[in-house]
């Protein structure tokens, strides 16, 4: 089985400009003029350009104003200030200031496409600091 993750933007070359300037991602696919695979993370990722208003699940239209929803991806990274200056530098929306928790310290943004992210750096034992033995 493998994981491909698909982010919907209205405009993929500034979908590439950021992603590779704020993750440090790579193009290494293009799929026509509408679509294209960035690799540097452990899946890849898929930029699809779609129109805002243009249909996606269901009967709700696409929209790419700051949106919740349910799923979305958290990035470890080693330096989670540097990370995150790198992110907000390349157009990313800080939704709160980071906090700190007993596994680490973890960062909320949104992308300029409305899509929300997380970027988390460990400490200690990471989630095994409150994980209990099973």
């Amino acid at each position: 089985m493998d994981l491909l993750v698909n982010i919907d933007v209205p405009d993929l070359a500034s979908a590439e400009a950021f992603y590779t300037d704020a993750l440090g991602l790579t193009v290494t696919r293009r799929f026509g003029r509408d679509g294209a695979e960035l690799s540097g993370l452990p899946v890849k990722l898929y930029i699809l350009e779609k129109p805002e208003g243009s249909r996606g699940a269901g009967e709700e239209p696409r929209r790419y104003a700051r949106h919740w929803t349910p799923v979305h991806l958290d990035i470890v990274v080693d330096d989670l200030d540097a990370a995150l200056t790198r992110a907000t530098a390349a157009g990313a929306t800080l939704d709160a200031a980071p906090r700190a928790h007993v596994w680490g310290r973890i960062a909320v943004l949104a992308d300029p496409f409305g899509n929300g992210f997380c970027l988390l750096q460990f400490l200690g034992r990471g989630y095994d600091e409150i994980a209990p033995t099973i």
